[in-house]
């Protein structure tokens, strides 16, 4: 049981009359009875309003006219009114009972109003439901009417509630009797009236909460509290309490206070679950009114004692008192306003503000004030239980605000019972630490900084505790920005500095060893770098790994611990693109301490490489292989090592790049050529052969060459002359060393595809001054069964060899003699044919010019038969039937038996006519031709040196010409004439 006289008072809610609209011409009820002109300016409502409601934007009030108003000057038809008061202060009302109205419930959800009232003296009470949204003549629709009667007897009824969903609305009654109408409430038809509680004391209060499917119904009186469940079947009761509160002095509470059903009596307001009563708080004084609104309960209280059983039955009896209304916080514990009226009709809601009906009609509406407004708000004058103002709080008038007097616990709780935002509450919790902060509390101070974070910048708190005594509360407001992973780099920083100073290992353990890196709250190459500088090797090697930063792992063991095996190990674990680089990085260091290992190590990563599991599970295992080439420069100053990664690519890996074979190469010749030991050097030689015979060296010898020239390995370069085709270059070697024997079987070897090759070995062989009458003797031999050089030519080649007698080139020049004795004999046999050939030629044209051709063919060349007019006949002897001439000739000129040969001879001639003009191919045919005369005869035969016909020729020799020519092509064509 809390006491309220304990609850400080606060002014949350701004207290002004409703005035009336601008522009209103006075037609409200009562505003022209207002007292004064002054008065005139504030909303009064009819007189006699006792039953009020609020909802769906309207404020709705009922009219009682007691015969003791009736003097007034007002209609009869006022009684039974129901009046609306929207937004815009515009009363508008309608006729809805004949006599009275009791009780109005206006539903929040729907624009459904329900009513209790009387059309007809006696107790005879009368439900109506009306539809707001539809009219029947100007006047809201009454969907339905129904007598509210629990039983045989009528009695009166003392309170109405309906549930949201239209389903259920429950009557209480003054004879203890409270009937629950269970169906859709707007028809007859689909609803069923049943009486649900019976009773020795009137019904005080009542109202629906809903949880889920369940609907619970609370009913109060004047003596106990109970609870129904109407959703089901056989509706189950519970009895709360043995307490029970008057008319209007229960409510339902929001979500806030999950629902609780509210029970105000004289001594305690009491808060209930359905199943059991929750706390109660000790508020003195009679209770007339109890409302919830917007997470605060409001109180209407009267100074005397009255009980409420006297309240129920009598109200306009007793005389005028004052009033106090007061708005309860009951989370934080507070009062959020207080303030005294007279005569309190009754307290509504709506539009996001209370409102006070008073029985002069005047409406006080209690505006709350904002969030901001209220945590900077004065302490108002304070009231006691008796209304009067306590000289205690009288000495609170001069409070300041609530941060100047460090109110800050209950500023905390009043925004966020106010739903104050993040950055207001943030805002309160960096005044309170402020405060703390200056009183000396730095624990609590940077308890409430940590509840900043997010919001306010961490600058702002780590200044404050830079001082080497509150490293301890340094470090707890860092730990805290890198959980919620609010920190950066700067801020990892510092919290590790802040453990390395404190030599606090287990903390420093506990803050980089996550189980996951979901769990990481800090930037981890930052830590991995302050860790490293303050020499905690161990702890950066533990987040490198975990990690993986390979790169500061490496970097740690290598340059700081000197742990090369350990380093190496951890490269064969990784991932095959990160083992590479890595070991591209950081080789030559590892071949320079652990050489062997090292070379295994590149050996699998230029193969088959697959990561080594050791330690990490079930992780990435995919492998590859990287460019063995690329690791050549890592074995500088290990040779032998470099020789057996070499030997081990080229075996296991024969399409290993170019440069491999090239450096394994040079490293077999260097040792071939520093090699004294003649077995050993042997060996070697037959190692170089056998790698530059392996077909690497095919198509790039270049380098391959260079190297055997370097380091005189006269065999390689010879082998890789001969694979290049470099005759020429094989030829010059031999010459240069004197080998002449060698010269001699190279011309035999090469020189059907190099013939100058004999030629150079003659000129050779002509400088020497030395006898080499045998090998003068064998290139002439070649030369002469290959025809190579004109005889004069090699005469004069020898003739600056003092030793070459004619006796070496007799043999020589006798042969070519006899040869060429025989070839003029064929060559003068071949002329007198030609001649001939053309004499009989020419008498034959002769013979065409001069005689008639006479056709004695009796028939067809094409078909065999006898010939038949018409025929065509040709100059070449051959006759055709026309029909057959036709069919098959190509062209009507031609013979169609001739005209293969003639079109062969014909192409002939159009080929030495294109060809006679191409004088850069004959120049370099005469050039290359070992028999530059046979090229110039055929030059000849072609007809390029042929005089040209110029047009300045005399007429009579063109003329000549042009007939010789058109009788050659006659002859050739064959050119037909008709019979």
């Amino acid at each position: 049981m809390a006491a309220y006289l304990q609850w400080r008072r606060f002014v949350f809610f701004d207290k002004e009359l409703v005035k009336e609209p601008l522009g209103n011409d006075g037609a409200a009820p009562g505003a022209a009875h207002a007292s004064g002109p002054a008065s005139s300016k504030f909303l009064c409502l009819p007189p006699g309003i006792t039953v009020c409601d609020s909802g769906r934007g309207s404020l709705v009030f009922g009219d009682i006219l007691s015969l003791e108003l009736r003097f007034l000057d007002y209609p009869v038809h006022m009684e039974g009114q129901i009046w609306f008061l929207p937004r815009s202060l515009q009363l508008t009302g309608f006729q809805a009972y004949k006599l009275r109205v009791t009780h109005l419930y206006q539903l929040k959800q729907h624009n459904i109003l329900a009513s209790v009232g009387e059309d007809e003296e006696g107790i005879n009470p009368l439900v109506k439901i009306w539809n707001l949204e539809k009219r029947d003549g100007g006047n809201p629709l009454c969907t339905r009417i129904f007598p509210a009667i629990p039983g045989t007897e009528p009695t009166v009824v003392s309170c109405l509630t309906v549930h949201e969903n239209l389903n259920f609305m429950a009557i209480g009654f003054t004879d203890g009797s409270v009937t629950l109408n269970k169906g859709d409430i707007t028809r007859d038809r689909h609803s069923k009236t049943q009486i649900l509680h019976k009773g020795n004391y009137p019904i005080t209060g009542l109202a629906f909460r809903q949880a889920g499917k369940t609907t619970h119904l609370f009913v109060v009186t004047t003596e106990n509290v109970q609870s129904y469940i109407v959703s089901g079947k056989d509706y189950p009761r519970v009895e709360l309490d043995t307490h029970g509160c008057g008319l209007r002095c229960s409510a339902l509470s929001d979500p806030s206070q999950d629902l609780q059903f509210i029970v105000a009596g004289d001594e305690c307001v009491y808060l209930y679950q359905p199943d059991e009563r929750g706390p109660c708080f000790a508020f003195e004084g009679h209770k007339l009114i109890a409302h919830w609104f917007r997470g605060y309960l409001v109180i209407v209280s009267r100074d005397r004692k009255v009980s409420p059983k006297s309240e129920f039955t009598s109200r306009d009896s007793q005389s005028s008192d004052k009033q106090i209304l007061n708005i309860y916080d009951l989370c934080n514990k507070f009062i959020a306003y207080s303030a005294v009226f007279e005569d309190v009709v009754d307290v509504l809601a709506e539009w996001g503000s209370l409102y006070v009906l008073t029985r002069d009609g005047r409406v006080h509406a209690l505006q709350e004030k904002d969030t901001q407004t209220k945590l900077e708000a004065r302490p108002p004058v304070l009231w006691d239980h008796f209304g009067n103002i306590s000289s205690q709080e009288c000495c609170s008038l001069s409070f300041q605000m609530l941060f100047k007097k460090n109110l800050f616990e209950m500023a905390i709780n009043l925004a966020k019972s106010q739903h104050l935002d993040s950055d207001g509450l943030a805002q309160i919790f960096m005044q309170y630490g402020d405060h703390l902060y200056s009183k000396g509390n730095h624990d609590g101070a940077v308890q409430q900084y940590i509840r900043t974070i997010g919001k306010l910048e961490p600058s702002y708190v780590i200044r404050k505790f830079l001082d080497a005594q509150r490293i301890h509360n340094l470090t707890a407001y860092l730990q805290t920005l890198h959980r919620q992973s609010l920190a950066n780099a700067d801020h990892t920083t510092l919290l590790l500095n802040c453990y390395t100073k404190l030599k606090d290992s287990s903390k420093l353990e506990e803050f980089i060893k996550t189980k996951s890196e979901s769990e990481v709250h800090f930037d981890v190459e930052t830590a991995i770098k302050v860790l490293r500088q303050a020499g905690y090797y161990s702890h950066a090697l533990y987040l490198a790994e975990n990690h993986a930063h390979h790169e500061w792992y490496l970097k740690i063991q290598l340059e700081d611990i000197k742990n090369y095996q350990e380093a190496l190990r951890y490269i064969g674990k990784l991932p095959f693109e990160q083992a590479e680089s890595n070991m591209k990085r950081y080789g030559k260091i590892l071949m320079h301490h652990i050489p062997e290992q090292t070379t295994q190590l590149l050996k699998g990563l230029c193969t088959d490489y697959q990561p080594s599991l050791e330690g990490r599970g079930e992780r990435e295992t995919a492998g590859g292989r990287a460019n063995s080439e690329e690791f050549i420069p890592i074995f500088a100053n290990n040779p032998r090592e470099l020789k057996a990664f070499l030997e081990h690519m080229s075996e296991v890996q024969p399409d290993s790049p170019q440069g491999i074979y090239d450096t394994l190469l040079e490293l077999r010749l260097q040792n071939w050529a520093h090699e004294k030991d003649p077995q050993v050097k042997e060996k070697l030689h037959a190692e170089a052969i056998s790698l530059l015979k392996s077909g690497r060296f095919c198509d790039v010898f270049d380098k391959a060459l260079v190297l055997c020239q370097m380091h005189d390995f006269q065999d390689g370069v010879l082998y890789l002359y001969e694979q290049g085709k470099l005759f020429q270059q094989i030829m010059h070697y031999h010459m240069q060393h004197e080998q002449y024997r060698q010269v001699i079987a190279v011309c035999e070897r090469h020189g059907e595809q190099e013939p100058t090759l004999w030629e150079q070995a003659l000129s050779y062989f002509a400088r020497k001054e030395e006898d080499c009458k045998e090998y003068v003797a064998a290139v002439l031999k070649h030369i002469e069964n290959k025809n190579l050089m004109p005889p004069l030519l090699v005469v004069q080649t020898l003739a600056h060899n003092s030793t070459a007698t004619l006796s070496v080139i007799r043999d020589y020049l006798v042969q070519k003699l006899q040869k060429q004795s025989q070839q003029i004999a064929q060559d003068e046999l071949r002329v007198r044919r030609y001649r001939e050939e053309t004499t009989r030629i020419r008498q034959e044209i002769q013979e065409l010019k001069e005689s008639p051709k006479i056709f004695q063919k009796t028939k067809c060349s094409i078909c065999n038969s006898a010939l038949e007019l018409p025929s065509v006949h040709f100059l070449c002897g051959h006759s055709f039937h026309q029909h057959c001439f036709e069919s098959y000739s190509e062209s009507d000129a031609d013979c169609p038996t001739c005209l293969p040969e003639n079109r062969k001879v014909m192409d002939m001639i159009r080929a030495q006519e294109q060809k006679r003009d191409l004088h850069d191919q004959f120049q370099h045919q005469l050039k290359c031709s070992n028999d530059s005369f046979s090229v110039i005869a055929d030059y000849f035969g072609r007809g390029v040196f042929n005089k040209l016909t110029l047009l300045t020729d005399p007429p009579t020799a063109r003329l000549t010409a042009s007939l010789e020519t058109g009788l050659q092509r006659d002859l050739l064509m064959h050119s037909r004439r008709g019979t």
